[in-house]
């Protein structure tokens, strides 16, 4: 993973917790229009939150941090991985 502020990554999150019905998919899109990110965030079948995001590294983790502030009282583990650049996102949406 690259840690160079301009340098830009792609990420898949699994949130585990209290994540669903707690307005989790909401906020985090409504933390993302404060980010130069795209992505989106959906609801998992066996409980979980996954989320995809794209952008500069910084920004990333600043979006990320701030979705581990909000919820922090909700999220019991967070999976990561670096994902290709295979197809683009576009804007950050919430997916069903």
């Amino acid at each position: 993973m690259s840690t160079e502020p301009n340098s830009r990554v792609r990420r898949r999150l699994i949130y585990q917790g209290r994540v669903q019905g707690v307005g989790f998919r909401y906020t985090v899109a409504s933390i993302a229009r404060r980010f130069p990110v795209t992505g989106y965030v959906k609801n998992l079948p066996d409980g979980n939150v996954e989320l995809a995001v794209d952008g500069e590294f910084a920004p990333v983790e600043a979006f990320l941090n701030e979705i581990s502030v909000a919820f922090a009282g909700n999220i019991e583990k967070t999976l990561s991985e670096e994902l290709d650049f295979e197809d683009e996102f576009h804007g950050f949406r919430i997916r069903y």
